[in-house]
């Protein structure tokens, strides 16, 4: 078998609703055990802030000092429980897609603008502890790294079944770019580049 018909094969899965909803479903639920973790934690800490965290492994490594600042209550309440409430939504759309149903364009729309807010937050409080609150949380890094691989599934499947009402030219254009892969580049540069920026300010403290 030529390396171009294996290329074509890859492609070709990629690009099937199996392998978009079951990297949407594994990512939803990494997301989902990371914010129970820490909505636990949460209510650990409210009872008493002191409390020595499972995942407070040093200065920099601390869950308790992410999760003590103002960052980590945005809204009066803990921001674990945003995805207690948003990831058996994205969960449940990719089992129901695995299973052969077909959402309404306007539907799927809808997900993807509040996964795109989700996926803003979420990168919010990311660069809230990396520049502010000079301390990293191992969970809340896991919610970071599976929040883009839901967005990125969510987004990839939107392109290419047309949900997201763009201009005709956009989307054609659009549906090539992913047709060619050049969307998960992206995403590999993108995370890339967020692993080099932890390493760059933290690996050294932490050595």
């Amino acid at each position: 078998m030529s390396e171009t018909t294996l290329l074509q094969r890859a492609r070709g899965v990629r690009q099937s609703n199996g392998w978009i909803f079951a990297t949407m479903l594994a990512s939803a639920l990494i997301s989902l055990t990371a914010s129970f973790v820490l909505s636990v934690d949460a209510l650990i800490l409210a009872a008493d802030p002191q409390a020595a965290l499972s995942c407070n492994i040093n200065a920099v490594l601390s869950c308790g000092t992410v999760a003590n600042s103002w960052q980590a209550s945005l809204f009066g309440f803990p921001n674990a429980f945003l995805g207690l409430v948003a990831e058996p939504v994205v969960i449940t759309i990719a089992v129901a897609s695995l299973g052969g149903v077909r959402f309404p364009r306007w539907f799927m729309l809808s997900a993807q603008v509040v996964y795109t807010l989700g996926v803003i937050f979420a990168y919010w409080l990311f660069f809230q502890a990396y520049f502010v609150i000079g301390a990293l949380c191992p969970w809340c890094l896991l919610v970071t790294l599976s929040t883009t691989l839901v967005f990125t599934s969510l987004t990839h499947v939107n392109i290419r079944d047309g949900n997201l009402y763009l201009p005709e030219p956009a989307s054609r254009a659009a549906q090539t770019f992913i047709a060619h892969d050049l969307d998960l580049l992206v995403v590999a540069v993108w995370l890339m580049g967020i692993v080099t920026l932890v390493g760059v300010k933290y690996l050294p403290l932490m050595l």
